[in-house]
């Protein structure tokens, strides 16, 4: 086993998480031409939000058990696993020329999607209580920054070739791998013979999240918060292409410079908002200024509006870090990885609803008004204010709120 020196073990398990992010966005601004090119359907919204939902489904069902096992038999072995599977994924959909293939794709990488629960769970084992909330706030951050390079790398390239991005991802997954394999020390020990193959079980974790006072409430923000991101990553490109005529790289470059706000508001913000506001404002003030910039969208005529509102839309989950450092607070650190694996589990439930709602909506309005799909996320926001009051509500007094 590795030696577990903190600040190298930070310094990779962050890097980890850029990597992975970058391999994510890289595919983001040409899987629907990708689609087109395979199928060759005329209209192919619905099909990107069946893909999604896909992903979504199958890590629903596998998150919690990778999250469970990564409490038995360790961080690294199942993250080595779920980084391989992504390798796996999209050198099949670089490859693939039907679309039951890119299905197939979609369903191997939900399955061994445990990146950012277990992540989350190996940075919970190194970091002090006072500190996570800052360190999750950088976790966030690295995110941002791939998602500042995937894009804008990945429009690029598919200009050049669709297939391309996907290779590229393949590459920087099996890099990530080499990373996490020769450098990464395990953060916990494996405890054998505690398998107990009834916390696999997804539904059974999540009901085990209702005999956890307080923790309810914060798993149904994270849920309906989740759902209204999945908007962006199901619609973003095809709605630049239909209202501004965009290519790869402007989608791309679009989804960068959102890349570039997010991760300055959450390296600087997350802490100094709650220390000053609390929890529930700092929430409350992200979605408020997440509403401005979804009107702005929705009127908009020219591509620079969508530049001007992106500092408006990195200011929307400057609460998270808090509410994550919450809920890591509620359960003893032998059950962190389930924790995680839950509250991923919980994520992808949302996901998989959300794509096939957003999808079907923007089908419907995709002729007569693009940006109306920008309203139905404003709605959903105006739904997830008392949520929040109440998630908040519920914790007040059993939860104590620590930033560093």
């Amino acid at each position: 086993m590795k030696s577990l020196h903190p600040n190298r073990s930070l310094f990779i398990v962050f890097s980890t998480i850029a990597l992975d992010a970058v391999g994510i966005g890289l595919v983001f601004p040409i899987l629907p031409r990708l689609l087109g090119e395979v199928t060759h359907y005329p209209n192919i919204v619905l099909t990107v939000g069946v893909m999604t939902a896909l992903y979504a489904a199958v890590q629903f069902l596998f998150a919690p058990v990778l999250g469970a096992l990564s409490d038995i038999f360790g961080r690294c072995p199942v993250l080595l696993v779920s980084l391989a599977g992504a390798a796996v994924d999209y050198v099949f959909m670089a490859c693939a020329t039907q679309l039951w293939m890119l299905l197939l794709g979609r369903a191997v990488a939900g399955l061994t999607s445990a990146n950012v629960s277990v992540s989350t769970a190996y940075l919970t084992d190194i970091s002090p209580g006072e500190k996570r909330t800052r360190r999750f706030g950088f976790s966030n951050a690295m995110f941002g920054i791939g998602f500042i390079i995937g894009p804008v790398l990945g429009g690029f390239l598919g200009d050049y070739w669709v297939r391309l991005p996907f290779i590229a991802a393949a590459v920087l997954n099996a890099g990530n791998l080499l990373l996490t394999w020769f450098f990464l020390p395990e953060s916990r020990m494996p405890v054998p013979g505690r398998i107990d193959f009834a916390t696999l079980n997804p539904f059974r974790s999540l009901c085990w999240t209702f005999s956890l006072k307080g923790l309810l409430p914060t798993v149904s923000v994270f849920f309906i918060l989740s759902a209204i991101g999945e908007a962006y990553g199901t619609c973003w490109a095809l709605w630049g292409i239909d209202a501004f005529r965009w290519n790869g790289f402007w989608v791309g470059l679009s989804l960068g410079t959102f890349g570039v706000f997010q991760t300055l508001a959450q390296v600087f913000l997350p802490g100094p908002m709650v220390r000053r506001f609390g929890e529930r404002w700092a929430v409350l003030v992200g979605i408020g200024c997440a509403c401005s910039a979804l009107v702005a969208l929705a009127l908009a005529r020219q591509g620079w509006v969508v530049f001007a509102v992106m500092p408006l839309f990195a200011l929307a989950g400057i609460g998270t870090p808090a509410f994550q450092d919450s809920a890591t607070r509620q359960v003893g650190q032998d059950r962190q990885g389930q924790l995680q694996g839950v509250l991923t589990s919980t994520l992808s439930l949302a996901s998989v609803v959300g794509p096939l709602v957003f999808s079907t909506f923007y089908f419907v309005v995709r002729n007569s008004w693009p940006g109306a799909i920008w309203l139905s996320v404003l709605m959903l926001y105006a739904i997830a204010v008392p949520l929040v009051f109440l998630g908040t509500r519920a914790g007040k007094g059993s939860i104590e709120v620590v930033v560093s």
